[in-house]
C-alpha cells in the first residue's frame, strides 16, 4: 500500500470523500462537521433508493486474501465467481466505469463497477460512495487490460455508511499520536499495525498451546485485590461501595496462583492484565499483559528450560528465522541461550565483588549514589542497573542472568549453602528484561520474616505496605517446592515483531485525554 502522509492544515472541503485530518482539534471538529453533513445527505439518498444504509446480513463472502489467490487469467465467461465484503479505501471514476479498492483484514482488491452491469439503481448507488463505506460485491475475478487483478461486479450490496472522513493517499496517517488515538483507522490504513497485531495474537496462542501440551492449566485470578502484593510497585486504588472498602487493581498474578499450588493444581498459569501506577516509557505502560506460571516440584532451572522452548515455539508460530531483526540490530535466538551469574557480571563491570561491602559503597560514591542508610543489596542493584545493564544491551543473544542477592528477592528460595544468594533469574534481550523466575520460597516462617523486613519503613501508599496474612497462612498448610516464571508479553511481542516501543504492540495504550 502507498505510504499515507498527513496534510496540515486540513484541506478545504472539496467533496465527501476527501481527507480532513489536522492536529488542531477545533479545526478538525469543524471540518469533520462539514464532511459529516455531506455524508449524512448521501445517507438519506441511499434510504430514498429503498436501501438500508447500515446494511444487513451478507453470507457467503470470501476473504479477499483467498480471492487474490484464485486464477485471474481465465477468459471472460470462465472467470471464477466471487463474493466479497470490505471497506472502500480508494476510488476513481472513468466514464461509465468506476474503480474502487476494497479492503478486509486479509488484503485489498480492485473492484470495477460498470453502469451496464449493475443497472440504474446500482449506478446511482455508486455515485453515493465515500471512502470508508462498507460494501458487498458479487462478480467475476480476472484481470483488466492493464493487468490488475479485479472483481468485475455484477451486483452491489450496501453494508454500511461512514459518516466521518477516512484518510486517502494524500492525507492522514503520518501523525503517530493520531494513529494511537484512532487505532481503528490505524489498523485499516497502516498494514504494519494490523500485521503486528495478528502476530502478537499468534505469539500468545503459541504460548498457550505450548503450555497446554506440557499439562499446564490456565486459570483466571481476581483483578481486584484487598492487598496489593506479589511485586514491589505502586497500585491503582479504587473503592467498593457496598463493602465500603478500598481495593487495588492487581500489580501481579503471583500470590493467588500459589494458593492454587497449595490446593493441588501442580501446573498452573494465567495470562492477564496487571496495573502499576508508575511511569510511561518505550518499555513501560501502566496497564500491561503478564504471563505467570508455576510448576510444583520444579525450580528456576526448570523455568530456564521452559522459557527457552516456549519463546522458540512462539517464533515458530509467527514464521521466520531464529535470527530476527530488531531496529538496526539482529537478535540470535538459537539455543542454547547464555547463562551468566549476577555476581560474575557485577564484578566484570564494576571490578567489585557483590559481598565486598566497602568496595561496593566506594564504587557507588564514585558515581554520585547516596550510600547513607541504604541496604547493601539495594546499593548493589543500583550499581548493576548503571554498570551492568548497559553491557547486557550490547549482547545480541538472550542471556539468563541468575543467582541474585537474596535481599532483592523476598519471595525466592535461598541457594543451598549460600544464604546470601537467591535462586532467581531474569532473562535479558538487548538489555531489556523480558522474564523473571524464581525457585519459589515455600517456607512460611522465612516468608513471614522476609515480608516483615521488606515492609519496614515503606510508605503506606506503596504496594506491599501491608502483609498478605492469608497467603502466609496458605503456605503454612504446605506448598510443594516450586519453580515460578513471569513473562512480559508486550515486551516479548516487541522483540519478536521488530517493534521498538511498547505502545505499538498494545492496541490501546494509555494516552493523555484529548484537550
Amino acid at each position: 500500500m502507498t505510504r499515507i502522509h498527513c496534510l496540515s492544515p486540513a484541506p478545504a472541503l472539496a467533496g465527501a470523500s476527501g481527507s480532513a485530518f489536522t492536529k488542531d482539534p477545533a479545526v478538525s471538529d469543524a471540518v469533520d462537521s462539514n464532511f459529516e453533513q455531506v455524508r449524512t445527505d448521501k445517507l438519506k439518498k441511499i434510504e430514498a433508493l429503498g436501501l438500508d444504509p447500515w446494511g444487513q446480513r451478507f453470507d457467503g463472502h470470501q476473504p479477499i486474501g483467498d480471492i487474490r489467490k484464485l486464477p485471474d487469467d481465465k477468459p471472460e465467461g470462465e472467470r471464477p465467481k466471487v463474493r466479497a465484503a470490505g471497506r472502500i479505501v480508494q476510488r476513481r471514476g472513468q466514464g461509465k466505469a468506476f474503480f474502487i479498492d476494497i479492503w478486509d483484514w486479509t488484503g485489498k482488491v480492485q473492484v470495477m463497477i460498470g453502469q451496464k452491469q449493475v443497472g440504474d439503481q446500482g449506478w446511482e448507488l455508486t455515485q453515493l460512495f465515500d471512502l470508508g463505506d462498507l460494501i458487498g460485491v458479487d462478480g467475476d475475478f480476472g484481470k483488466t487490460r492493464m493487468g490488475e487483478p479485479t472483481i468485475f461486479v455484477s451486483k452491489l450490496t450496501f453494508l454500511g455508511k461512514s459518516l466521518l472522513p477516512h484518510p486517502d493517499k494524500w492525507g492522514g496517517m503520518a501523525d503517530i499520536e493520531f494513529r494511537l488515538r484512532h487505532r481503528y483507522l490505524d489498523l485499516v490504513y497502516s498494514p504494519e499495525t494490523l500485521d503486528r497485531t495478528l502476530r502478537r495474537i499468534q505469539i500468545v496462542r503459541a504460548i498457550r498451546t505450548h503450555l497446554d501440551k506440557l499439562g499446564y492449566v490456565e486459570v483466571e485470578g481476581p483483578t481486584l485485590h484487598a492487598i496489593a502484593g506479589g511485586a514491589a510497585a505502586r497500585p491503582f486504588i479504587t473503592h467498593h461501595n457496598t463493602l465500603d472498602i478500598d481495593l487495588y487493581l492487581r500489580i501481579a498474578l503471583e500470590l493467588h496462583l500459589k494458593r492454587l499450588l497449595v490446593g493441588g493444581i501442580e501446573k498452573v498459569y494465567e495470562i492477564g492484565r496487571v496495573f502499576r501506577n508508575e511511569g510511561i516509557s518505550p518499555t513501560h505502560n501502566p496497564e500491561f499483559t503478564m504471563l505467570e506460571l508455576y510448576q510444583a516440584y520444579g525450580n528456576y532451572e526448570t523455568m530456564m528450560e521452559l522459557t527457552e522452548k516456549m519463546v522458540l515455539a512462539a517464533i515458530d508460530a509467527i514464521g521466520g528465522e531464529q535470527k530476527r531483526p530488531h531496529g538496526e540490530r539482529t537478535i540470535d535466538f538459537a539455543p542454547p541461550w547464555d547463562r551468566k551469574k549476577y555476581g560474575d557480571l557485577f564484578q566484570q563491570c564494576t571490578g567489585k565483588a557483590i559481598d565486598d561491602r566497602a568496595g561496593v559503597a566506594a564504587a557507588a560514591r564514585e558515581i554520585g549514589l547516596n550510600t547513607q542508610n541504604t541496604d547493601h543489596d539495594v546499593l548493589v542493584h543500583k550499581l548493576f542497573e548503571i554498570k551492568v545493564e548497559p553491557y547486557l544491551e550490547t549482547l545480541d543473544r538472550p542471556v539468563f542472568v541468575h543467582d541474585y542477592p537474596a535481599g532483592l528477592c523476598p519471595l525466592t528460595k535461598r541457594k543451598a549453602g549460600q544464604p546470601g544468594i537467591a535462586e532467581r533469574f531474569e532473562l535479558y534481550v538487548l538489555g531489556m528484561e523480558v522474564a523473571n523466575a524464581y525457585t519459589e520460597l515455600n517456607d512460611p516462617i522465612t516468608q513471614e520474616q522476609t515480608f516483615r523486613q521488606q515492609l519496614a519503613g515503606l510508605a503506606e501508599e506503596d504496594s506491599m505496605a501491608k502483609m498478605d496474612a492469608d497467603f502466609v497462612r496458605a503456605l503454612k498448610h504446605g506448598m510443594p517446592p516450586t519453580g515460578g516464571l513471569g513473562v512480559g508479553i508486550d515486551r516479548l511481542a516487541m522483540l519478536l515483531t521488530n517493534t521498538t516501543t511498547i505502545r505499538d504492540v498494545i492496541l490501546f495504550p494509555l494516552l493523555r485525554p484529548e484537550k
